[in-house]
């Protein structure tokens, strides 16, 4: 009997759409319906399998969140989740964030249709001038994917709803991070303990691509991006010792990724094989054919790995990269790769180990297993979420409050406005009059000057004496040292530096100026591109 006093209306993609939400979602599902009033919506433009239909009679999206029912989404980083965002957006609900990083969506809906200014409007509103920065190198293709996944444009999202659900501590530590004012809260991740693999399967798909029966094989299961480090796996097949193992790669393959190529330049192709997408039961048989899996990952959008979780639940053990979430991973069931430079090189060495003890492999595959059944039961999952909404569900949404990052600093940015003046240079002077001057210094832009100690970026103030001789202008104050910012100056403050300076002889022309530091050694220098003084004397 469920518990009729909490309505739920569950948001998410649903099967045949190829996503492993739709699939955490139909998992979840009648668990969810054994503890509360639970409605099914339909997406907008999206199919809906005929038993999924048949079972949970989906609503339209319109009706998301009617008569004071809950929505519950379940957001993901691609296109598939273009509806979910823009409900979770209109009506606020409970969400779960099954990836931290929403930026590609962002760019699918924005950039992928030619459409700029949305693109930047939108990042600024979740990232403030570093958003709005991006945005514009973006643009004209200034910078390539490392600002995808440092900007994760999810803030606006998260702040308009009544709570947050997330599957890993390293996940919840993020969210918290970036705002912390959200009402986050960790659940598992529920995923159904399936039957042991099937060995009869595994060799069947073994002798499909001509792998003998003992030979050791390695599994890479989901949507294959760069971000996977598969082509990783590829060179570590080319190491000594790991000459008989074979790499089966099963789900689709990303356009940018040539897994083929790349293991014909390390002389492996006739032992790396690729399915391509497919359905769960040649998906399990494929489990069944492996005896560990690959899960390497670099960068992360943050998601829990259901397909990890999913070859843990058949018992088998898992290599990860030493990062992020697959940190939460106990070492009974996964060995942890440190990334770099000698990235491959490492992971070859933890494959020789694990594969030259087929006891220690057997004892990993079966804590693998039951980690899965203790730590992701759906039934467990659902109890957490439940407990959740129940907490989350009377809350209004967070202010609106734009992300205000740190101003940026000298080292970067390129427009730096100031106001100089120089007090006690009014003249007339006497010829060689000596003088102590004051020099203030306002910082009117919008970076902060860090103060000239700083190294790369540092700004400091150049006191130029200026006179005409038999062999041109030179100057007369060449060898002293500048006037470094005694500390860092914010947006709005000012500082006063003070030097000496006797006037020569005939005239002379002061002149006075800021610079910035550049290069590591701190040596080269460009003007501050701000504010300036000059007077004949």
């Amino acid at each position: 009997m469920h518990a009729s006093d909490l309505r739920l209306d569950v948001v998410s993609p649903l099967p045949p759409v190829r996503s492993g939400i739709a699939d955490y979602t139909l998992d979840l599902l009648p668990e969810l319906a054994a503890r509360a009033d639970v409605r099914l919506v339909r997406l907008p433009g999206q199919p809906v399998a005929p038993e999924v239909e048949a079972r949970w009679r989906p609503v339209p999206a319109e009706e998301a969140g009617a008569d004071g029912r809950l929505p519950l989404y379940q957001m993901g980083n691609n296109h598939h989740h273009a509806g979910v965002l823009a409900l979770a957006l209109a009506r606020p609900g409970v969400l779960t964030l099954h990836d931290l990083v929403l930026h590609h969506l962002l760019l699918d809906q924005t950039l992928g249709s030619g459409e700029y200014e949305p693109y930047e409007e939108r990042l600024a509103a979740d990232h403030g001038w570093i958003g709005r920065a991006t945005a514009r190198g973006k643009r004209w293709g200034a910078y390539g994917e490392a600002p995808t996944f440092a900007l994760p444009a999810q803030r606006t999202l998260l702040r308009r709803q009544r709570g947050v659900l997330v599957h890993s501590a390293w996940a919840t530590a993020v969210v918290r991070e970036d705002d912390p004012e959200l009402r986050v809260r960790q659940v598992p991740m529920g995923i159904p303990l399936p039957p042991p693999a099937d060995r009869a399967a595994g060799w069947a798909v073994r002798r499909r691509f001509g792998v003998a029966d003992d030979a050791p094989v390695a599994g890479s299961f989901g949507f294959q991006t760069p971000i996977k480090r598969t082509e990783a796996a590829i060179a570590a097949l080319a190491a000594p010792g790991l000459e008989r193992l074979h790499l089966l790669v099963v789900g689709e393959v990303a356009w940018q990724v040539d897994l083929m190529g790349a293991a014909r330049a390390a002389g492996v192709a006739d032992r790396v094989h690729v399915t391509g997408f497919v359905e769960y039961a040649e998906f399990a048989a494929a489990i069944a054919a492996t005896d560990l899996c690959l899960n390497l990952r670099y960068p992360t959008a943050g998601e829990t790995s259901a397909s990890l979780l999913r070859v843990l639940a058949a018992g088998r053990p898992a290599v990860v990269s030493d990062y992020a979430q697959f940190v939460d991973l106990p070492d009974e069931v996964a060995v942890h790769v440190p990334l770099g430079a000698g990235e491959a090189e490492a992971l070859a060495a933890r494959l020789r180990e694990l594969l030259a003890d087929s006891a220690r492999l057997a004892a990993m595959g079966e804590a693998a297993r039951e980690h899965v059944r203790r730590e992701h039961d759906p039934a467990r999952a659902a109890d957490a979420i439940v407990e959740a909404c129940r907490g989350f569900r009377e809350l209004p949404p967070l202010p609106e409050r734009p992300a205000a990052p740190p101003p940026p600093t000298s080292l970067t940015w390129h427009e730096l406005p100031g106001r100089l003046e120089v007090e006690g240079a009014a003249g007339p002077w006497a010829p060689g009059e000596r003088r102590r001057l004051r020099l203030r210094l306002a910082n009117t832009g919008f970076a902060r000057w860090l103060a000239g100690t700083s190294g790369p970026g540092g700004v400091a103030v150049v006191v130029r004496l200026y006179v005409e001789g038999p062999e041109g202008r030179s100057d007369l104050l060449g060898d002293r040292r500048w006037l470094p910012l005694p500390r860092d100056l914010a947006p709005g403050e000012e500082t006063v530096l003070e030097t000496e300076v006797r006037r020569p002889p005939g005239p002379a022309e002061l002149w006075v100026e800021p610079h910035v530091f550049q290069g590591l050694d701190g040596r080269g220098f460009s003007e501050l591109g701000g504010p300036w003084w000059a007077r004949e004397i």
